[in-house]
């Protein structure tokens, strides 16, 4: 496959954090799994230093932040999700110090580094929750959390009918300190995730706390976990329906995209802004519209939501067109760029979800998927391992997943596990250089074929996805029609086609020579294009035939117009 590459452009960003204004407007951002990154000490687990190591290749790869996945001192009974203390570092990734070194590296290197912060839930090994067990009914520390009296005559019911998210009730019992059945406490998530009660001032003081820890220790700014679910609706009132888990971002719910969480991320907006560097906060929340989506993002709250209507539109010209639009339409009002995803942590990796007759077609449909989002206005987010292709691993055995889920009934499908195994850097032997030692341990099993994907095995190959998604992240960089603005013109096309132009845009946003053509063909077969000017890059290689060109099936093309 070949893939067009025209002259640079004259835009370049600026080198250095703290040097561009807005740079989260159009920022492309690598969210970096720990776990599955790259292991220095030969453990199996991967670690900070071993996210230290590969720096300079998330440099080279052209990216300008790198999102981590939580790294605190947790049980890992989620994936470290359940955070056991906020201030500190798993000795499984490593110490402090390691945290501080990885953050300077970064920041030498022109990246800037995001971290998750988790403020819906901990872990019921947290100090606040040990001691509130202890303590027993009637400990201040309990209002903390959400501990509720059982229904029934004996207590012996939940105290509503929420269900968790991992499946089964949202609600655990607990023992009394004289062993006596005692109180049920809230988990929206895993039994071992309490939830926190954000009405009491000491949890909100302690964020705040947190907030400004690893501010001071210079991050950049903060994925928010959850960020719809901290406020909950007074009187904890029953849902009186079961399948709740279907009912999420379609419509409102009780616990989750309730008003009062905006006052909350007011006041972090007032701790951020005190810092330099524009450091930002970013939503995962799941919300019923794109509207509800732009409320977390005015002016004096976050700087940007996840899109995850965007990451659910499919492989559908009608679907994605509206999705785009939307979200454009939604962000406009409030002044925040939209971002977009296709994959993360806990979603299938879309170079398997986009696959419907075929790996072949899902690689092929991939490569396209991205060139058009990273096409669109905004911010991209990039999950490890999607610059090489890398497709969901199905058949991980039962003896070595790790989702909670999967260990529960009726919740979500429990095989998050196959999007978080290690990414291959090297080496036809597993490990695949995430490990020092070839043949040395990886805490979840890569499958054979990956040594053809292998950071290594891609270099150099004008074919591969890799070169493919540096050439289009320098692209990125360079073209001034790419990643600033607010808008896309829609642009006449064939059925399955999407087309669309991007204005270049110079200082005081006036439109300067050097505009973009982005044509999607989402069929099954070529479709025949007037092309509007020469091809910068391309998915796949186009045909050309005189005054027109062959979209091929699953294809994106970027012209220079």
């Amino acid at each position: 496959m070949t893939q067009y590459l025209a002259e640079p452009g004259t835009r370049t960003r600026p080198s250095g954090p703290g040097e561009c204004p807005g740079w989260w407007r159009e920022a492309v951002i690598y969210q970096v799994y720990p776990r599955s990154f790259a292991d220095s000490d030969g453990d199996g687990v991967g670690d900070l230093q071993g996210i230290r190591s590969r720096l300079p290749y998330l440099r080279d790869l052209g990216v300008d932040a790198v999102w981590l996945s939580p790294f605190y001192v947790s049980p890992q009974a989620d994936g470290g999700y359940d955070v056991a203390d906020y201030r500190a570092v798993d000795p499984v990734f490593g110490t402090l110090l390691d945290a501080d070194e990885l953050i300077r590296d970064a920041h030498a290197l022109g990246l800037r580094v995001i971290v998750d912060v988790v403020p819906n839930h901990c872990s019921d090994q947290h100090d606040w929750f040990q001691r509130a067990l202890r303590e027993g009914p009637g400990s201040p520390l309990r209002e903390r959390f959400h501990f509720r009296p059982g229904r029934g005559t004996a207590g012996e019911a939940p105290p509503n009918d929420w269900e968790s998210i991992f499946g089964g009730p949202a609600w655990t019992r607990t023992k009394n300190p004289d062993g006596t059945p005692g109180e049920w406490y809230l988990h929206l998530f895993a039994p071992e995730q309490p939830d926190f009660n954000w009405d009491n001032p000491a949890v909100r003081d302690e964020f705040r706390s947190v907030l400004r820890y690893w501010l001071d220790m210079g991050v950049d700014g903060f994925r928010v976990d959850v960020a719809h679910g901290l406020v909950k609706a007074a009187g904890l009132p029953d849902m009186g329906r079961t399948g709740q888990l279907q009912l999420l971002g379609t419509q409102s719910l009780p616990f989750f995209d309730q008003d009062g969480v905006h006052e909350i991320y007011r006041s972090w907006r007032r701790i951020l802004d005190e810092y330099p560097g524009e450091r930002i906060g970013v939503a995962e929340a799941w919300t019923p519209s794109a509207e509800r989506t732009a409320n977390y993002l005015r002016a004096d709250e976050l700087h940007q939501a996840f899109n995850f209507h965007y990451l659910g539109a499919g492989w559908d010209a009608g679907a994605l067109r509206r999705a785009i639009d939307d979200c454009l339409d939604a962000m406009r009002p409030v002044g925040a760029p939209s971002t977009w995803v296709l994959s993360n942590h806990d979603v299938v990796r879309h170079t398997t979800r986009l696959a419907v007759d075929g790996p072949e077609q899902g690689a092929r449909r991939a490569r396209a998927a991205t060139l058009l989002m990273l096409a669109l206005p905004g911010s991209a987010y990039l999950y490890q391992g999607e610059e090489l292709g890398l497709p969901e691993v199905t058949d991980l055995p039962d003896e070595v997943r790790q989702d909670p889920s999967f260990f529960r009934d009726n919740g979500q499908d429990g095989l998050r596990d196959g999007c978080r195994v290690p990414i291959p850097w090297s080496g036809t032997e597993a490990p695949y250089g995430f490990g020092p030692v070839a043949g040395g341990p990886s805490w979840l099993p890569q499958p054979e074929s990956w040594r053809h994907l292998s950071v290594e095995a891609q270099s150099g190959d004008p074919g591969s996805t890799l070169e493919l998604y540096r050439s289009a992240l320098a692209l990125r960089r360079e073209h001034p029609a790419l990643g600033a603005g607010d808008g896309v013109e829609w642009l006449e096309a064939p059925e399955g086609v999407l087309a669309f132009r991007r204005t270049a845009r110079g200082p005081g946003d006036q439109a300067r020579d050097g505009d973009l053509v982005c044509t999607v063909n989402l069929t099954g077969a070529p479709v025949r294009w007037t092309p509007q000017g020469r091809p910068l890059l391309s998915s796949c290689e186009p045909v050309t035939e005189g005054d027109a060109a062959g979209l091929p099936a699953d294809s994106t093309v970027w012209w220079a117009v």
